[in-house]
């Protein structure tokens, strides 16, 4: 029977700024399932809403929030600013951490485009939880140096049809010392817009979350 996740809207607590987001949260989760959007999007990506979802309906909680302000997005060095965003990012994590129902449970982060490098950064950092990190269509080599120091699993997912960011996700994942791992999605371009497309992304993510969030005595039931 398909878990049913209760929805929230959150102030993610970052400083004294308060960031929009959507906390959503099924019961016996197995963990959390932070998004990091890229420019030009926000909590309401439609495709990040639906990985969330599908996130959900195999137990995880999923966090999607804005990693600006409006006023700090009306500054495109901020959308940009993939460092900002990794600290933003941190932040966020430690909000979410800290909430009763989530406490104690392992984290993966889900970066899009740039908020693929944001995400890279931020698990440069090792924050406690973190388990493993998915990138979909993503900007890895925006991360530059932390890129090398990035400790747990991750999952880079690029379009067959989207050449330059293939080649500079290959060349990102050379500069990887975890174990990381670049899946292809044929006839895919950049936003995954082709049918069956997100599909594969969204099943292939689920797996890398319940792979490396899910304890091992618990992973037949995810």
């Amino acid at each position: 029977m398909m878990n049913t996740p209760a929805h929230e809207h959150a102030a993610v607590a970052i400083g004294r700024l308060r960031l929009d987001g959507l906390l959503s949260i099924p019961a016996d989760a197995h963990g959390t399932v932070i998004f990091a959007h890229g420019s030009g999007s926000s909590r309401s990506s439609p495709r990040n809403a639906r990985v969330a979802q599908a996130l959900q309906d195999a137990g995880f909680a999923t966090l999607l929030f804005d990693l600006l302000t409006e006023a700090e997005a009306a500054d495109r060095s901020n959308v940009f600013d993939v460092h900002l965003l990794g600290s933003r990012l941190l932040q966020a994590t430690k909000w979410a951490t800290e909430q009763e129902a989530l406490s104690g449970l392992p984290v993966g982060y889900f970066g899009a485009s740039t908020g693929a490098a944001a995400a890279l950064i931020a698990a440069a950092a090792r924050p406690p939880h973190l388990k493993a990190v998915v990138s979909r269509g993503g900007r890895p080599d925006l991360a530059g140096l932390a890129l090398a120091e990035v400790a747990v699993p991750t999952l880079l997912i690029v379009g067959g049809e989207d050449p330059d960011v293939l080649q500079l996700n290959r060349q990102a994942l050379k500069r990887m010392a975890c174990l990381a791992r670049l899946s292809v999605v044929p006839g895919a371009t950049h936003l995954f817009e082709e049918p069956g497309a997100l599909e594969q992304v969204i099943t292939q993510s689920a797996a890398w979350f319940a792979s490396h969030l899910v304890p091992m005595d618990r992973r037949h039931c995810a």
